[in-house]
């Protein structure tokens, strides 16, 4: 409507005719209704011993991928146990249709045993660090915030269940103890790109008159929409070529110099965010 603000908080499931008056209002290459999510891993828990960091033929940042290189019998061990996984069954309202750029990477694995290795596992351009031979398959992790404590893997999206998805993917090597803080998805969803789209304070670049709120921002689970706190940041500095919603973690929040346990520095940033919530409330009046 025109005239006053309009704050659009319609969700993941938003109708299919509001739906396409987005598409039409930002361009369809931002709006998206299929969201195929690869898992997060916890970077204090990779061991690095087993990684290297290298970007596909020397490109790009040094230290935005993290790799684990596979040779012929790890890689069809781990084919083996992608396809033994469970799968989460499908909601009513989803259809068994994937798009070729988002396929669950266990029916990838169920195309043929070399699918993988010339898909997201490929190793061209990333050869061993120390004697330049070649992988038979490299698992990619990139780099998810400036802190380096959060990394995603590459190609990973998928229908097996969390479970399934902590002991597959411990498999590989530099993995064995690793900690999610997201598992890997492919469901039916709608939401903006939000890094190419929105303002800092949510308002629409094209028609600032126009707030999103909610899910349909980019980010995942009611407790995060309702209470968005550091996922403002992660939505304004995401990078838009690769922009997935994602839930509330430690590793999105400013970090606190290592030193003691992980669960010290939580609890450190815990007491931290509560001084902040009460200096926030004072200014506002509130006590």
């Amino acid at each position: 409507p025109s005239g006053d603000p309009v704050v659009l908080a319609t969700g993941p499931l938003t109708s299919p005719k509001l739906a396409a008056s987005l598409a039409k209002m930002t361009g369809e290459d931002h709006l998206y209704f299929y969201d195929a999510v690869s898992p997060i891993v916890d970077g204090e828990t990779i061991d690095y011993a087993e990684a290297f960091f290298a970007s596909r033929y020397g490109k790009g940042e040094t230290d935005g991928y993290l790799n684990l290189g596979l040779t012929k019998r790890m890689y069809s061990e781990f084919c083996e146990h992608l396809l033994k996984a469970k799968t989460v069954p499908l909601h009513v309202f989803e259809e068994p249709k994937y798009f070729e750029g988002c396929l669950p990477i266990e029916v990838l694995a169920a195309r043929g045993e070399k699918t993988l290795a010339y898909g997201p596992l490929k190793p061209v351009g990333l050869d061993h660090p120390k004697n330049g031979s070649r992988f038979h398959a490299v698992v990619q992790l990139r780099r998810e915030n400036t802190a380096g404590s959060a990394y995603n893997m590459v190609g990973f999206q998928t229908k097996m269940t969390y479970p399934e998805q902590r002991r597959v993917f411990r498999t590989l090597p530099g993995l064995e103890r690793a900690a999610f803080f997201r598992y890997g998805s492919v469901h039916r969803n709608t939401y903006l790109n939000a890094p190419r789209l929105l303002l800092p304070t949510l308002q629409l670049r094209q028609d600032p008159r126009l707030f999103i709120a909610g899910q349909i921002t980019g980010v995942e689970g009611y407790l995060e929409s309702a209470a968005i706190g550091s996922l403002m940041t992660y939505l304004k500095n995401a990078d838009p070529n690769h922009f997935q919603p994602v839930n509330l973690s430690y590793g999105l929040l400013p970090q606190i110099p290592r030193k003691g346990s992980k669960e010290d520095r939580r609890r450190m940033v815990a007491d931290r965010a509560q001084r902040e919530l009460e200096e926030w409330k004072r200014d506002l009046r509130l006590v």
